[in-house]
């Protein structure tokens, strides 16, 4: 990696770049300095290149006109003067030092002393309250698609490895609050791999085939009874009864509700590898106050009847 921030680059993309604009400078006034010889004018006065086809088809030596030379001069010296104002040659910070990075962060300012006292406004507010107000459901919508979307889908029903937040399965809880923590903190979920811990391959199938009868889905019979013993190993996250633990975000099993697939072969591939997912924290990103109204429309999203009845 050492190669790439060597001062070499510097070097390197500092004299491309001028080569390749003075270039184009020294190409277009030797093509207009071209003195053409009187055996390389045709019979009309017109100047050629001296190449003919057929016998008498000239091909035409015409130059171009003054204004596009000129105007092509101009983009070369325009060319010329931004590079040596601005960043473009290496690590060069031109003239005036201007950044995209610093009028960024300056954009951030400005926005955050518009907004903030709105997003605080709402942060003094209880989350139901914010999820029932029209104006900051419109923010909070906005929000998730600038920042959730990408991976919870612009509907947020979710994907393969990323929960639907529609419905009412929660791997850590769906309460207002926990949802604002998960979205401050982020989470990190792992499903350890369990193949050794199990038994034989056969062992891994016959669990498989036991989880998937939690939630009636079809299953061998004889191998969910051999499963059921063996589902003791993963009692311990999910409990007994297979319903999960919202404390270490282990999901329900009975439900139809899979985050990778519910398919024998997938739960499987679950128990051989394990899984890990993780929710990055947004607290030093977004900061607690647009937090607050994103958490209120995620909640929102999945408790549309408790909203209308208030």
């Amino acid at each position: 990696m050492a190669d790439f921030t060597s001062g070499f680059w510097d070097i390197y993309i500092t004299a491309l770049t001028l080569l390749g604009v003075i270039g184009c400078g020294i190409l277009l006034w030797s093509q207009s300095t071209v003195q053409v010889k009187e055996s390389e004018i045709s019979d009309s006065g017109v100047p050629t290149t001296g190449h003919v086809w057929d016998e008498d088809l000239t091909e035409l030596n015409t130059p171009m006109p003054g204004w596009w030379m000129w105007l092509f001069y101009i983009t070369i010296v325009f060319g010329l003067a931004y590079l040596f104002l601005y960043p473009g040659l290496g690590s060069y910070a031109g003239k005036l030092g201007w950044k995209s990075s610093t009028a960024y962060q300056e954009e951030l300012k400005v926005a955050e002393t518009n907004y903030a006292p709105l997003f605080n406004q709402y942060l003094q507010q209880d989350l139901k309250v914010v999820a029932a107000d029209p104006k900051a459901h419109a923010i909070g919508e906005r929000l998730f698609l600038t920042y959730c979307s990408q991976c919870h889908g612009s509907d947020a029903r979710g994907n393969k490895g990323f929960p639907n937040l529609t419905d009412q399965d929660w791997l850590y809880g769906g309460d207002p609050d926990i949802i604002k923590t998960t979205i401050l903190y982020g989470r990190t979920g792992q499903m350890p791999p369990m193949a050794s811990a199990i038994g034989s391959d056969e062992d891994v199938k016959n669990v498989a085939n036991y989880v998937r009868s939690l939630s009636g889905a079809v299953s061998d019979p004889i191998k969910v009874v051999f499963g059921k013993d063996k589902f003791t190993v993963c009692a311990a996250c999910h409990g007994m009864d297979g319903h999960g633990n919202q404390l270490l975000g282990a999901p329900n099993l009975t439900d139809k509700i899979w985050l990778f697939g519910g398919s024998e072969d997938t739960i499987m591939e679950t128990i051989r590898k394990g899984r890990t997912s993780t929710m990055p924290p947004f607290k030093d990103f977004l900061g607690e106050a647009k937090v607050h109204v994103l958490a209120a429309y995620v909640w929102s999203l999945s408790n549309e009847k408790s909203i209308q009845s208030q």
